[in-house]
């Protein structure tokens, strides 16, 4: 088992150690925010919203994985709570304002 896989190490340690594989995954995160955009016909703010929280997670991620100072990693991690509540509060507003109109 020698062969492939000390490469295959050795490029799996550089893609996530470099941060990377962090970076693949938020443009996955602003293609689905562009997606729930323009093609499901969300507000802006309601796109935005709904990946934040997801994209402070992967934030602190990247920032772990590059070996950055612990107060890069919390303060992101910190961040998604927030954006969390940001994206309930207006998932709550629109709901209630559907049933009463």
């Amino acid at each position: 088992m020698g062969g492939v896989m000390p490469a295959l190490d050795g490029l799996a340690a550089a893609y996530f150690g470099s941060g990377r594989a962090a970076d693949a995954i938020l443009v996955v995160l602003a293609l689905e925010c562009v997606w729930l955009w323009r093609w499901r016909r969300w507000p802006v703010a309601g796109a935005v919203a709904a990946v934040l929280p997801g994209v402070m997670f992967v934030l602190g991620l990247r920032a772990a994985l590059v070996g950055a100072p612990w107060q890069m990693i919390a303060l992101p991690l910190a961040g998604a709570l927030p954006a969390h509540l940001w994206d309930l509060a207006r998932r709550e507003r629109r709901r209630r304002g559907v049933r009463s109109g």
